[in-house]
């Protein structure tokens, strides 16, 4: 049996940015409404708390803001990607604070050009993986225990062809999260995908990448995602997105209950999590409801989970 250290309600990170944040707001004011927005998670009864990604412009600017050398071939930051952010919103509760990092197979996927310094996709890949791995282990020394990598590539069928393959993404991803002497309470999760749709090898995938959590979409009903929950491997915990974060209307109960039925035969609902099946903003100018939409809607994944586990979260 996995263990899920009651990381029960979790969400992928990203909230939608309040008016005062966009186009661009001082430090000041950013603080303010990470502050706000920390206040509300810890509100809900949320099992962790992250600061919105209120200072990042998209998924992949905590890399592609502070990372120099994808030019010259020497990779280095300039300074934490997200170690002191996530540092700073857990000193403000004593809700879990999580981190989440764009994968680096993802980021190589998508800047590698031919004729550069490295001499493939995967070389630039095993870098970045490199910086990736000493990030998540600069966070697990702030006292963070749960980190989410996402790589959507999978889902998006980046990795059919081209200068990275499936292998090599695996590979890369791998590097990345293989950290030596992990305490044994510190969960690393991957998110492969929002919507089912491309096809990939899951099974291969949810055996290769050492994870500890598989972050998967489970809001539409259709066969595939249950087929994607049976492919993960009985000693890995699941975290399911059971609401869409991308309409407004609230999920039908019965509906959501039943699809939990299922779950339930197939693994122990012990090993599993539930949250939104995406980020509600993972480009920030972007949002994909309104800030009050948001929070009914992660009031809802919280009332699902008093339903599943009762009190006992």
């Amino acid at each position: 049996m996995a263990d899920t250290f009651k990381f029960r309600i979790d969400h992928h990170g990203s909230l939608v940015r309040p008016p005062e944040l966009l186009p661009s707001a001082s430090r000041e004011v950013q603080d303010a409404a990470i502050a706000e927005a920390v206040r509300r998670q810890r509100r809900l009864g949320l099992t962790v708390v992250t600061d919105g990604h209120f200072r990042r412009a998209d998924l992949h600017s905590a890399v592609l803001d502070v990372v120099h050398g994808l030019d010259d071939g020497v990779l280095k930051a300039d300074r934490s990607l997200v170690a002191d952010d996530t540092a700073a919103i857990a000193a403000q509760t004593r809700v879990a604070a999580k981190a989440t990092l764009p994968s680096p197979a993802w980021i190589a996927a998508r800047t590698f050009r031919p004729g550069g310094p490295w001499a493939s996709a995967r070389e630039l890949g095993e870098a970045l993986a490199l910086l990736i791995r000493d990030e998540i282990e600069a966070v697990v020394a702030r006292g963070v225990r749960l980190i989410q990598i996402d790589d959507h590539g999978y889902g998006e069928g980046v990795y059919h062809s081209g200068g990275l393959s499936f292998a090599d993404a695996v590979a890369v991803d791998t590097l990345a999260v293989s950290i030596a002497d992990k305490p044994f309470d510190v969960r690393i999760g991957l998110c492969p995908l929002t919507r089912v749709g491309a096809d990939f090898d899951a099974e291969h995938l949810f055996t290769s990448i050492p994870v500890d959590r598989w972050i998967l979409p489970y809001d539409t009903g259709v066969p595939a995602e249950t087929d994607l929950l049976r492919a993960v491997p009985a000693d890995r915990d699941v975290c399911l997105g059971i609401v869409d974060p991308r309409v407004p209307r609230l999920e039908d109960i019965d509906t959501v209950m039943d699809r939990m039925d299922t779950v339930a035969t197939i693994r122990d609902l012990e090993d599993v999590a539930i949250s939104p099946s995406s980020g509600f903003a993972d480009v920030a100018d972007r949002p994909l409801l309104g800030v009050e939409d948001q929070w009914r809607k992660l009031i809802h994944v919280e009332t699902f989970a008093r339903m599943c586990w009762g009190n006992e979260l």
